[in-house]
């Protein structure tokens, strides 16, 4: 396909009309890496100055991001959530209108290993299970979850389908309604290779590392919860806090 050098339109406003179409259409999906400045010039003919300015613009208009010595890839919209974890992470893509997955890499009886019985306060070699899962938003991988409960109040959890709103099963199914989270804290870490892999994204990127105790009105642990969420396609909203001077 070329571009009309005839037409009264500058060339590179049409490949940056032609380039933005395409985001918009999702024939190059959030995350996806557009061809090169070469492939481009040579695929509509034109200059790579004419190719550099129309994606420059279109990176400062934030429909592409460009990455050092990676190429330019389309810019995965961010899915906003707050940090109490109150909010289901499907609740959250629906609020930001994306659509929820949850793929279910594995579902399994566990005996907690030092570390993570540390990190929770738990006593070493406690019978849980683990259930780990794929979050996606809109097809984009956003989060590895993994959620450990109780074996002997949850065990029934080995027999449901948990790839749509696991808070929405307890609620609707369990009368189990999720009310409060405890000792929540939040880390940033480099993908290794294992994340880079499953979630998409080059290795040593930047990474959130969320811990969380999460309870129901009877304020009894549900479950403990640990996150690795892309920082690239993640934002976490801060409850706003007032300091009363008057007192």
């Amino acid at each position: 396909m070329k571009l009309d050098a005839e037409n009264t339109i500058p060339l590179y406003q049409q490949l940056k009309d032609v380039i933005k179409n395409a985001i918009i259409e999702q024939s190059y999906k959030q995350g996806e890496k557009i061809p090169t400045e070469i492939e481009l010039s040579e695929r509509y003919g034109v200059s790579r100055i004419t190719v550099r300015k129309a994606i420059n613009e279109l990176s400062e208009e934030g429909f592409l991001v460009k990455k050092q010595g990676k190429g330019t890839f389309v810019k995965s919209k961010k899915l906003y959530r707050k940090i109490e974890h109150l909010v289901s992470f499907s609740d959250a893509c629906e609020e930001n209108s994306m659509k929820p997955f949850a793929v279910v890499l594995s579902k399994q009886v566990v005996f907690l290993d030092k570390s993570t019985a540390e990190s929770f306060n738990m006593p070493l070699g406690t019978k849980m299970i683990e259930i780990k899962r794929l979050r996606k938003a809109d097809t984009v991988p956003i989060m590895l979850e993994i959620n450990y409960f109780e074996y002997e109040k949850f065990q029934f959890l080995l027999e449901e389908n948990l790839e749509s709103s696991l808070y929405q099963l307890l609620e609707e199914k369990y009368n189990i309604v999720i009310n409060a989270t405890k000792d929540t804290y939040l880390d940033v870490i480099k993908a290794d290779t294992k994340l880079s892999n499953l979630l998409e994204i080059g290795c040593g990127e930047p990474i959130f590392s969320v811990h969380a105790q999460v309870y129901d009105r009877e304020d009894e642990r549900v479950h403990f919860a640990k996150e690795y969420i892309v920082c690239e396609r993640y934002r976490y909203a801060l409850t706003d806090y007032y300091i009363d001077k008057s007192k």
